[in-house]
């Protein structure tokens, strides 16, 4: 399963979704991406159960994690990068 969180400093977790499909999670990831890049603000609506709508000003200073793990409350965003690049640099 693939997780995404998105956490701002000044309102805290705004988004913290799993995608059991991986295909989605490349979409919704894509999604967010597109956002940052095109200024615009993140708003989406599955039509039953999830809708999720950040504006810009505050999507752009928010931090966006993904896992394929669950994410833990005792993980920091230290750990987490220091995983990403240890990664790296083991390939």
């Amino acid at each position: 399963m693939n997780y995404i969180k998105i956490e701002s400093e000044r309102f805290g977790v705004l988004l913290n979704e799993g995608f059991v499909d991986a295909v989605q999670f490349k979409l919704f990831l894509k999604m967010v991406h597109g956002c940052l890049v095109n200024k615009e603000d993140l708003s989406f609506f599955n039509g039953v159960d999830f809708m999720v709508h950040v504006p810009y000003r505050y999507l752009v200073d928010c931090i966006v994690l993904t896992s394929q793990d669950k994410f833990e409350s005792e993980t920091t965003i230290a750990e987490h990068f220091k995983s990403k690049i240890e990664a790296l640099v083991t390939k």
